[in-house]
């Protein structure tokens, strides 16, 4: 069953109470309002199943005035949320033609115009009427913040430094972040152009707006690296990971790369080997796999890789072991697959079974009520890959 028709009743209420204030005493005493003709053939559109034909029979019925903006508004909004946004666009671009409007309620319907072009993905259209809140100093916050979203999108970083910097007194929350990664992205295009002072600027200038930010200092850990500075890179990479030690998977591979060149593989096995004996990661482990089997061998890489397995056992952990593994004669091979199992089976036994369908609470047994949002019998066992039906 189509909803609308439910949902414009209350228009037609407003139609009909507003026309009912608006007519004499005396033909209200002798004739309701909601006798009107266009009153009755917007109900009979209702009945017929045509919400289309409905909605322009009440909107005429409800006139622009003070006491009816607000509804106009509403109903634009409402169509918007409904994804109906051609219904949204006309409805408020009838209201900014209307003569009458004051300031402040040209205003909220530019807002919610400029709202419907941007769902639409007018957003050049959009952009005008933000610019032109702006100018005139109305929804000021709102506009910047709608221009900042259209911005990015249009990936205009110059205009989302412009705009971020206009709207940072307005809002609470710090923009220094979004603006280092603003600067960031413009120094990739530079970078991109072979233009590398451009780019080492802007990145100077993204690590004074936050900071604290990743992205700056590795794009110049890369810089250094590609001029020939592997120490320069090596020390700006060795930051990062002190100061975001989960980031560490990211800057491997340069961290890699730059002793490699450098030809001290032993440094970054010691600088591993200490990172490991305070933050296990699997990542570390498996670059610490790989630095062992090229400096020591691949019989030292696997005691190494096994002992680790022994203590905390990942899957891609003993996957690796597993292919260091797989040339050693059959007996070998043998007896570690049967330890491997051993890990396989803690690590099964240890991740979660079931999963709330409700909320995505995981748990390794089952509970009749969800502990984390409390609905009855919604928790099911969790399906492996190889359960699933095609």
């Amino acid at each position: 069953m189509n909803p609308l028709p439910w949902l414009l009743l209350p228009l037609a209420a407003v139609g009909g109470w507003w026309l009912a204030q608006r007519l004499p005493q005396p033909w209200k005493k002798r004739k309701s309002a909601h006798t009107t003709p266009a009153y009755f053939r917007g109900l009979n559109y209702l009945l017929n199943e045509e919400p289309d034909k409905a909605i322009d029979v009440f909107i005429e019925l409800l006139e622009v005035d003070s006491e009816t903006v607000e509804t106009h508004l509403a109903l634009g909004s409402l169509f918007r949320r409904r994804g109906e946004v051609e219904r949204a666009i006309r409805i408020h671009q009838n209201l900014i033609a209307r003569p009458g409007l004051d300031d402040e309620q040209r205003a909220n319907a530019l807002l919610e115009l400029g709202k419907d072009y941007m769902r639409a993905g007018l957003y050049d259209r959009a952009e005008n009427l933000f610019l032109e809140l702006k100018e005139t100093r109305q929804h000021v916050r709102k506009a910047l913040e709608n221009l900042l979203v259209i911005y990015q999108q249009e990936k205009d970083w110059q205009a989302c430094l412009d705009v971020s910097e206009a709207l940072q007194p307005l809002v609470k929350e710090p923009l220094g972040l979004a603006r280092a990664h603003y600067y960031c992205e413009l120094a990739e295009e530079a970078l991109g152009r072979g233009d590398d002072a451009e780019a080492a600027g802007l990145l100077e200038r993204a690590v004074v707006a936050d900071p604290q930010s990743i992205r700056p200092r590795h794009m110049q850990a890369r810089m250094a690296r590609e001029r020939g500075d592997c120490q320069g890179a090596v020390t700006l990479l060795r930051r990062i990971a002190e100061n975001h030690p989960d980031y560490i998977s990211e800057i491997l591979p340069d961290l890699h790369r730059c002793h490699a060149l450098r030809g001290d593989l032993d440094e970054l096995r010691d600088y591993l080997e200490s990172f490991l004996a305070e933050r296990f990661d699997i990542e570390v482990v498996l670059a610490l796999v790989e630095v062992l089997k090229r400096t020591q061998g691949e019989a030292a890489a696997r005691r190494f890789l096994t002992s680790q397995m022994e203590k905390r056992p990942t899957i891609r952990g003993l996957l690796r072991l597993m292919e260091l593994n797989a040339h050693l004669p059959d007996a070998s091979a043998g007896r570690i697959l049967l330890g491997l199992k051993d890990h396989m089976a803690r690590l099964l036994a240890e991740r979660p079974v079931y999963q709330c369908t409700h909320c995505g609470y995981a748990a390794s047994t089952l509970h009749w009520q969800c502990p984390s949002c409390r609905h009855w019998s919604s928790l099911r066992r969790k399906q492996e890959p190889q359960e699933k039906r095609l």
